[in-house]
């Protein structure tokens, strides 16, 4: 392309685009937007601020245990999990206690995950697959009581909640490098 043809191009784009903005069309191209760019409300905004640490630190309200908690994981999780943790089409869950060593490690929440919190904010965020976040905060205390129990660390009847939650002492936990304090 000549340079001659690049100045009329960059001037045609230039008249194009004065003429729009000028006849109110570039004002009826806004009105038509997406509304990308709106700001959040406080109550959206906090809605986002879902960080656990690993000593508990925004662990929300909420209880459930190892009963209430096999109910909402047969319901909700266990068409990926499998039945009581193991068998299904994604990630087992339960087991692998000392494997970790091994050639074949298997790295489930018993064997490999240090906190319980983490387990927590992973499922309270991510599960279930389909619809992430649709467990209210004593469902999600209730499924990580249940693959606890699973797993051997609480007892079925033992509540968890943002208090007893960081107390419970994960098999692994003394295997990563810590980062946060106790």
């Amino acid at each position: 392309m000549s340079t001659f043809s690049r100045r009329l191009l960059r001037w045609v784009i230039r008249c194009s685009i004065g003429a729009c903005c000028a006849s109110g069309v570039g004002a009826a191209l806004a009105e038509s937007a997406p509304g990308l760019g709106v700001a959040l409300s406080e109550a959206e905004l906090q809605a986002t601020q879902v960080s656990i640490m690993p000593n508990g630190d925004g662990l929300p309200p909420g209880l459930g245990d190892a009963v209430a908690g096999q109910t909402v994981y047969q319901i909700r999780c266990m068409a990926c999990h499998g039945e009581e943790g193991t068998g299904g089409i994604n990630d087992r869950l339960v087991g692998g206690a000392g494997s970790l060593a091994s050639s074949r490690p298997i790295k489930t929440v018993g064997s490999y995950w240090p906190y319980a919190t983490t387990l927590f904010d992973y499922v309270r965020r991510a599960m279930p697959y389909q619809t992430p976040g649709a467990l209210d905060d004593d469902e999600v205390y209730a499924v990580t009581a249940y693959l606890l129990y699973l797993n051997d660390i609480v007892g079925e009847h033992d509540a968890m909640s943002a208090t007893t939650l960081p107390l419970v002492r994960m098999p692994n936990r003394e295997g990563f490098v810590r980062v946060y304090p106790d």
